[in-house]
């Protein structure tokens, strides 16, 4: 029976007549997964540089009808991947008008239920539940508690019912059981006290609840899905271990494994108003350091690796970096402008509120961290575009940077963070043997030509081969040995 058929039936009766078979959660995920592997469709839609790893797991968990937990360090795409299970269900499922559990009508659990049946019959009343109503989401604090989750008695309820406590219709329901039929999630599972996680071990290994001394054998049909750190992560808490044993798929998470990766995440994720994609171009290059950052600062021996670094560190990153070329374009009135590497001096505000620093960092102090993660992100990707300025240096390679450092030895140059695009290309021409360098090494640079023009000087500061100062409006740059010496004379 079509979709829509199905959801023209409005009572018991009809539901009855129409051949109807009820389903459970899991075997519906099973089923869907099947259909949608069969048919070629995309899974996860969003989800990038899991298609090798993660999501096979979850595919395998839903195929032997698993509970899973999706273990890994922050902005990792869990709780996207777990509302993204919704898909997997069935469009609409019938449900018991009035029922407290989205209980199925052919098999009604609670005693609300029961009743309804008992006194209508086939008359009793059906509704059709989308998919999209059937995801529960609980994010897990040192406060939630066994009656959040499981239930408790409603003196209030007792009272207005006359009703004696013994009675099972005095119960409040949490949200696991009136989760029932649906996909429930539990975020951050580690900061869920002890004493909580015990009041999940029945519902998980038998599918039954105890509310204040009522034994209910419920028979709930629930997907369960959790998300946590690692447990060296946190010293908040930790998954105990019987729980553990009853979540029968633990599945890891990780960080995108490629700067091209990180870089589609990125684009697909950052919040840009059409004005800004106008006004602001874009170059690759650019967007490819601001995910080295990223990529250097799980290296940082400044970072606390057990925390992560979320994939909202670039996301944000990106946006002040579009925000930085915007302010300068509407401070000199133009339409449009180029981004900038010393436009990355904008994207420090991200790092510092995304990265959690150890003692050495807080020795160096936030900014100061966030400065040499750009430094090394600048870099790192210099030598895959150019000769490796350290060769050059140690006469392995012609230098061709020779031009370059000789014109420093007689001149400096100041790169305002405010100069208008002809004021910054003309600074650019002025350093001999630049653009040559450019044309030799990156011949199709094209209306990027002035962007890696300043790359290189960028490049060559943080190979030590030009002396780079940060400025307070920009950055400054001159010979390394004039530098030396004229500090030399300062200190005598």
């Amino acid at each position: 029976m079509e979709a829509k058929e199905r959801t023209a039936i409005t009572t018991l009766g009809e539901l009855k007549a129409s051949g109807y078979t009820p389903k459970p959660v899991r075997e519906e995920l099973r089923d869907n997964l099947i259909a949608t592997l069969r048919s070629g469709e995309p899974l996860f839609q969003g989800i990038k540089g899991y298609d090798e790893t993660v999501i096979p797991e979850i595919q395998r968990a839903i195929l032997a009808r698993h509970n899973m937990n999706l273990l890994g360090l922050r902005g990792q795409a869990k709780t996207r991947i777990a509302r993204q299970l919704t898909e997997l269900l069935d469009e609409y499922i019938p449900v018991l008008e009035g029922s407290p559990l989205n209980e199925d009508p052919l098999h009604p659990l609670s005693a609300q239920a029961k009743a309804i049946v008992a006194e209508q019959g086939d008359e009793a009343p059906v509704r059709w539940m989308h998919r999209s109503e059937r995801y529960v989401e609980k994010l897990a604090t040192p406060d939630v508690t066994v009656a959040d989750l499981i239930g408790d008695v409603d003196p209030i309820k007792a009272a207005n019912l006359r009703l004696d406590y013994s009675d099972e219709r005095v119960i409040h329901y949490g949200l696991v059981p009136r989760s029932n039929r649906c996909i429930f999630v539990i975020n951050e599972l580690p900061d869920l006290q002890p004493r909580i996680q015990v009041a999940l071990f029945n519902i998980l290994q038998e599918g039954d609840i105890q509310i204040r001394g009522f034994q209910l054998r419920l028979n709930l049909d629930v997907q369960f899905v959790f998300t946590a750190n690692p447990e060296d992560y946190t010293n908040r808490g930790a998954i105990i271990t019987p729980l553990k044993d009853r979540i029968q798929s633990q599945i890891l998470t990780h960080y995108p494994q490629s700067i091209e990766i990180s870089r589609e995440i990125t684009q697909q994720e950052a919040r840009l108003t059409d004005e800004q994609r106008n006004r602001v171009l874009v170059p690759q290059l650019m967007e490819e350091l601001v995910e080295q950052v990223a990529f250097e600062a799980r290296e940082s021996e400044f970072i606390d690796q057990k925390s992560g670094v979320s994939a909202r560190l670039t996301i944000s990153a990106f946006e002040d970096l579009v925000a930085t070329s915007e302010l300068r374009a509407l401070k000199n009135g133009s339409d449009q402008t180029r981004m900038r590497i010393g436009d990355l001096i904008g994207i420090v505000p991200a790092i510092t509120g995304k990265v959690e620093l150890v003692y050495e960092g807080e020795q160096e102090g936030p900014e100061g961290v966030a400065l040499t993660l750009v430094g090394k992100a600048i870099r790192r990707r210099f030598p895959q575009h150019f000769p490796d300025p350290e060769l050059a240096r140690k006469g392995k390679i012609e230098d061709p940077y020779a031009t370059i450092i000789a014109w420093f030895a007689e001149n400096d140059l100041d790169l305002e963070t405010n100069d208008g695009d002809d004021a910054y290309r003309e600074k650019l021409h002025l350093v001999d043997g630049l653009e040559a360098l450019v044309n030799r090494y990156v011949p199709d640079a094209g209306d990027d030509k002035i962007l890696w023009m300043e790359f290189v000087l960028h490049g060559l500061g943080e190979h030590n081969m030009l002396n780079k100062n940060l400025l307070e409006s920009g950055v400054s740059f001159s010979d390394l040995f004039n530098n030396l010496f004229s500090g030399e004379d300062e200190d005598e």
